[in-house]
């Protein structure tokens, strides 16, 4: 169990925690959210005790083991199975685990060769993997995972989840991949407003339920403010009367204890949309029969062919080392294949991101430079709306390129595909650096673009969303698969994850025995059921915001009222009404407590029908 007990922490006039207590529990499983630059990783290095609070404390129990992924690279061994078998705890018993060592380290991707190999001629994210194997071979107390997936392919990160959703100790980790997350978790921590929350349940259920909270602190502050005028235009009204002179000290004084609530800051989220150009052809580009390798003896895309039509969705998939940014840069005219043609429509107008294009950016130039480059009239207020669409508003956008995060960056690039119509976006591996909400915006920019996608990526829920084609490296060669994701798990599979009869392993969602009548079926009555109990609870729910709307309207009239009566000195109406105010802001409270409670329930009931659906899609 770790308790963190009132910390506070800032670096300079940034505050991260703002006196902050919550615990992590025996067995819990924490996913933690937070914008870029909320303090997550912060956190971390103050649990690890790599830093210290500003106030508070953190308390670990004695003899209480924490792992964590370690950035550093630091080998000693000789070999990549002895580095990781230092991580070993002995067993009294004698047993030798080492065959626990390869399977953690067969599951992240490395091969028997690669056993005996040296970790220092690994490359650097199989180096960060090694780390990985170490720590999850110690098998700590809590394991702490900052951005693990980046570091893995599609494969890897599946082996991985299986992993998590049966780990026996504590969990905390930060990932952008909100499904992969969900999917390991027990409980949603949130870093929001320099607060903590956490909650049993899905990052959904949280945001949802900070939404709802924040909604109805709005509400109540107009109202406040609302009772604040009313209150101050009477003792304007009256502080000059002699006989008024009692009330309106008695309201003086109400309105000197009475806390004010702070309008709260509004939450910039990336907010954008790819400009399209227009295309009246069929097929924006075909590769026929295209070969490539580094080395003609030994080539990484063997003979593919493939058509991009102007509304297609076409993801790369694959282990890495594979070929897929190769592929993608085949396609993009940067590599010229060994046999075979690309050949691109004369009106096809290519957007192109990716890792290699963010070393392009020159760090002597501002955001605002490198926007304005682009720019086809290089107009200094046009390039400062797509700053301010990649959130770097006033002053930000002219911060130096060498200055700026990795997320950051991403978002600069982005920006200058923002600038230029496009009608074929390449894509690779584009949310590396990108939180949840980024990458939230960026799927329904994909979807609503008027063009063809073709992106990179390890992230099954992007895959879910978006692609309709896949581009498949897998047991060492590239193929085209006709369908979506889903469909190639349930119909193909990926080679490790299959059983010895070729057939997908029920990791791979792939063979579920059921005939696809029967899953229809199923389906049929999970919805109908889902119909049965969350109708009622919404039709009520529509009720009560009825309800408080017309008493909200009944209160501004019944101020209305009062202030008149005030006026006349009809103490009888002002009792009358006064009482009739408390009532209805009491019902209104009251209304409020219950539409919060069933929000919660609506939200529960939906994601346990969301996951039966699931089951069976």
């Amino acid at each position: 169990m770790i308790q963190i007990n009132n910390i506070s922490k800032a670096y300079g006039k940034q505050v991260l925690f703002d006196s902050v207590t919550c615990t992590i529990s025996s067995g819990e499983r924490v996913g933690l959210v937070g914008r870029n630059g909320s303090g997550k990783s912060t956190l971390f290095r103050m649990i690890l005790g790599e830093e210290h609070p500003d106030d508070g404390t953190i308390t670990v129990p004695q003899g209480y083991r924490i792992g964590h992924l370690s950035q550093h690279i630091r080998f000693t061994e000789e070999t990549v199975l002895k580095e990781a078998c230092l991580s070993l705890i002995p067993r009294d018993d004698g047993i030798d685990e080492t065959y626990k060592v390869k399977k953690i380290l067969s599951g992240l991707g490395f091969s028997g060769e690669e056993f005996e190999g040296s970790p220092q001629s690994l490359s650097g994210g199989y180096q960060i993997r090694l780390n990985l194997a170490k720590v999850l071979v110690e098998e700590p107390n809590l394991l702490l995972l900052d951005e693990p997936t980046n570091y893995l392919d599609i494969v890897s990160i599946r082996w991985l989840r299986q992993v998590l959703r049966t780990w026996n100790g504590e969990l905390i980790i930060i990932t952008h991949d909100r499904n992969f997350m969900d999917s390991v978790t027990t409980h949603t921590m949130g870093i929001h407003r320099c607060k903590i929350r956490k909650i049993p349940g899905t990052t959904q259920k949280l945001y949802d339920q900070i939404l709802l909270e924040e909604e109805v602190y709005e509400k109540t502050r107009i109202n406040d403010e609302k009772k604040r005028k009313e209150v101050e235009q009477f003792i304007s009204r009256f502080r000059a009367q002699a006989n008024k002179a009692k009330a309106v000290q008695s309201r003086i004084k109400s309105l000197g204890k009475k806390e004010r609530l702070e309008k709260l800051t509004e939450a910039k989220n990336l907010d954008f949309s790819f400009r399209a150009a227009a295309f009246t052809g069929k097929q924006l580009l075909v590769a026929d029969k295209i070969s490539f390798g580094f080395h003609p003896a030994n080539l990484l895309i063997r003979k593919l062919s493939l058509a991009i039509g102007k509304k297609d969705r076409i993801a790369i998939i694959g282990k890495n080392g594979k070929g897929k940014t190769t592929l993608l840069n085949l396609l993009a005219g940067e590599l010229t294949p060994l046999r075979g043609a690309v050949t691109v429509h004369p009106a096809t107008k290519i957007a192109y991101f990716g890792q290699t294009n963010i070393g392009r950016l020159q760090p002597a130039k501002t955001v605002e430079q490198e926007i304005m480059d682009v720019h086809p009239d290089h107009s200094r207020g046009s390039a400062r709306k797509i700053c301010g669409l990649m959130m770097f508003e006033g002053d930000h956008a002219l911060k130096k390129i060498s200055v700026l995060s990795g997320g950051e960056k991403s978002r600069v690039l982005l920006g200058k595909i923002l600038v230029s119509p496009a009608n074929l976006l390449f894509l690779d591996e584009p949310t590396n650096h990108l939180d949840m909400d980024s990458i939230d915006s960026l799927i329904e920019a994909i979807e609503a673009f008027d063009g063809a996608v073709v992106i990179v990526t390890h992230s099954e829920m992007i895959l879910h969303a978006i692609a309709e084609r896949l581009v498949i490296f897998d047991d060492n060669s590239v193929k085209v698969f006709e369908g979506s994701y889903r469909d190639f798990l349930e119909r193909v599979g990926w080679k490790d994850e299959l059983t010895e009869n070729g057939k997908p392993t029920p990791a791979a969602k792939g063979e579920r025995g059921t005939s696809r009548k029967d899953l229809r079926k199923m389906r049929a009555e999970i919805i109908e059921n889902r119909a049965k109990v969350l109708n009622p609870i919404q039709n009520r729910m529509d009720e009560i915001e009825r309800i408080i709307v017309q008493l909200e309207k009944n209160v501004e009239e019944s101020n209305q009222a009062l202030l008149d009566a005030s006026a006349k000195g009809d103490g009888c109406t002002i009792v009358s009404i006064s009482r009739e105010l408390a009532d209805a802001q009491q019902r209104i409270e009251e209304l409020f407590d219950e539409l919060a409670k069933l929000t919660e329930k609506y939200e529960i009931a939906s994601r346990e029908f969301e996951e039966q659906l699931n089951e069976v899609a």
